[in-house]
């Protein structure tokens, strides 16, 4: 049986096929299209999906939507009419795309596919909580999803047990963790629904000086339930988050993108951070409390808050954590699917999630043959030999493309389609940030650590495959400074010899060689770029960037043997900072 699940038309489309209740391809559609969180129709997210099952789409049973639209639509209307005439801008611009597309998602899906059989919609936050659940090893689990909006719901406390998924508690809209998030990620010159990250990667360097004025924007109880003052707040009505009143609280304009960054904005990060920190906690711990379970599944785009996430795993009661590596939208492809499986079709959960490696791989033939018809200069090695060259390379203070198996899905790079280098070296978070990824130099970098010996480095006794949990880098170990932000923390991987055998034996041979068995991990792209895709984009990345060596598969190309590249325009120039 094969179950198609679509999630687009708001942020980070992306579709997933199912196979007898296992997931065979997941991808984001700005993979494929190059457009960054891409959010239209996820046509060759699906083709690829549709490609390395080896069928055609009329072999798919079922197709699902991750989202109820007639429901959010009902939203959408009733909000403007509340809010009238100041949202009348809004509605102008928004309701033409509501009319040409998003009431009409199963007639789209099956015109865009030629598709002749059954669409079936589920509510965001059900996909949400699907997506961890369901593919989780528990069988039962308190879930908690938590994101800007779905249809009404912006955060859910659910009990899961076998097929079943029972929504016990949520928070409507307006009142939003994630649009909360999102406000500050706006006021401090950030792009919504991008770069939220950000502001966690900033909160670091500030002090938490404004948790009170936060506190005026939100009130929160015990339980972890909360509301939105929406005095402060214009997403509710109109094109902007914030207004003159959240400006006039924090007693400076909204800051301009790319201007300078001042200690006001670090310390409003923090506080943000904190406050939002703090509510996931209390929410986390209620559904302990409610459902009486061990385990806890997480999922939605606050669940991609790392920090929030450490403190999760260090400080409630739960026993085993799961984490949607794909929180956000991305995610409610694969929870649409699955739970059309389980729940609507009562399929026995015989499979979980153990790897993120759903997307896009190349083989040896296909990237030698792109190699050599593009008169590609290369050494092709045996696996021995390209372990030990990358490895020599990064004991050189050499920055890698490493371009191996099937691309991940979800936000991260684990190892796949990643920038790897030498973490001991303090000049490398900047020589990557500003030379090669062309970013703020505020931006911290991840490590991959083996397995085996994360508890030795980092005070985390739990592993974190999908990089979604942040822990403190012990004392004694502070010795990898590239991936050590500066309040001693770091955003872990750990990499285990079976989900990505080659990733984890180049660590260990860098471990043998140097005695660290932890390496700098940051994405294979550039700033407002997606992660490469494809052999062709890896190599442009390389000779548009700083990069030193590219390894695909068993080739490895060394940047002082290639022609340059030919360009119309000085590429670099395109994503300057100041």
């Amino acid at each position: 049986m094969y179950i198609l699940g679509i999630s687009c038309y708001y942020h980070d489309s992306a579709a997933c096929l199912l196979k007898d209740g296992e997931i065979i391809a997941a991808a984001q559609e700005e993979r494929f299209t190059r457009i960054r969180h891409d959010q239209d129709f996820p046509t060759q997210a699906i083709k690829y999906c549709l490609k390395e099952a080896g069928i055609t789409i009329e072999q798919v049973n079922y197709v699902g939507f991750y989202d109820k639209p007639l429901i959010k639509f009902e939203r959408i209307l009733t909000t403007y009419l509340a809010t009238w005439p100041r949202s009348f801008p809004s509605f102008i611009k928004s309701t033409p795309l509501w009319l040409r597309k998003k009431l009409w998602i199963p007639q789209l899906i099956k015109k865009e596919l030629d598709y002749k059989g059954d669409v079936l919609m589920i509510e965001h936050h059900l996909s949400h909580a699907a997506s961890a659940f369901l593919v989780s090893p528990y069988k039962e689990s308190a879930i908690v999803t938590v994101d800007g909006v779905g249809e009404w719901a912006t955060s859910t406390i659910c009990k899961g047990e076998g097929n079943d998924i029972q929504i016990l508690k949520e928070i409507r809209f307006p009142h939003s963790l994630g649009l909360l998030y999102s406000a500050f990620t706006y006021y401090l010159g950030f792009k919504v629904n991008s770069a939220e990250y950000k502001v966690m990667g900033l909160a670091p360097y500030g002090e938490p000086k404004y948790v009170d004025k936060v506190m005026e924007t939100i009130s929160y109880n015990e339980d972890g339930s909360f509301k939105m003052n929406m005095k402060y707040f214009s997403y509710d009505h109109g094109l902007e988050m914030t207004n003159g009143h959240f400006a006039k609280l924090f007693g400076q304009p909204r800051r301009e993108p790319e201007s300078k960054l001042e200690q006001f904005h670090k310390d409003v990060a923090m506080s943000v951070q904190k406050v939002t920190e703090e509510i996931v906690l209390r929410m986390v711990r209620h559904a302990y409390e409610i459902t009486g379970s061990k385990n806890l599944c997480m999922a939605g785009g606050v669940a991609l808050n790392c920090v929030a996430n450490g403190r999760v795993v260090k400080e409630t009661p739960y026993k085993d954590v799961f984490i949607q590596p794909a929180a956000g939208d991305a995610g409610g492809a694969v929870g649409v699917a699955t739970y059309i499986h389980h729940t609507v079709l009562g399929n026995e959960r015989k499979w979980h999630m153990t790897h993120a490696y759903f997307g896009p791989e190349y083989r040896s033939d296909e990237i030698r043959q792109y190699l050599d018809s593009n008169e590609i200069v290369y050494k092709e090695l045996s696996e021995d030999q390209m372990l030990d060259a990358t490895v020599d390379a990064m004991i050189d203070q050499k920055t890698i493309g490493w371009f191996q198996g099937r691309m991940e899905f979800g936000p991260r790079a684990l190892g796949a389609r990643s920038i790897i280098a030498d973490a001991r070296n303090p000049e490398n978070k900047s020589v990557v940030n500003l030379k090669i990824k062309f970013r703020e130099s505020f931006r911290p970098f991840a490590p991959s650590v083996l397995e085996e010996k994360c508890s030795e480095w980092f005070d985390l006794d739990v592993p974190s495959p999908y990089m979604l949990l942040v822990a403190d880098v012990k004392p004694e170990k502070r010795t990898i400074p590239s991936v050590t932000h500066v309040d001693h923390s770091a955003r872990i991987q750990t990499v285990d010899p079976h989900t990505h055998p080659r990733y984890y034996n180049l660590i260990k041979r860098f471990d043998e060689k140097t005695g660290c068995p932890v390496i700098i991990n940051t994405s294979f792209n550039v700033r407002g770029e997606p992660i490469v895709c494809t052999p062709h984009e890896a190599y442009l990345c390389f000779m548009r960037t700083n990069m030193d060596v590219l390894v695909m598969d068993r080739f490895v190309l060394y940047k002082p043997d290639q022609k340059p590249l030919k360009e119309d325009v000085d590429w670099r120039t395109l994503f300057a900072l100041d």
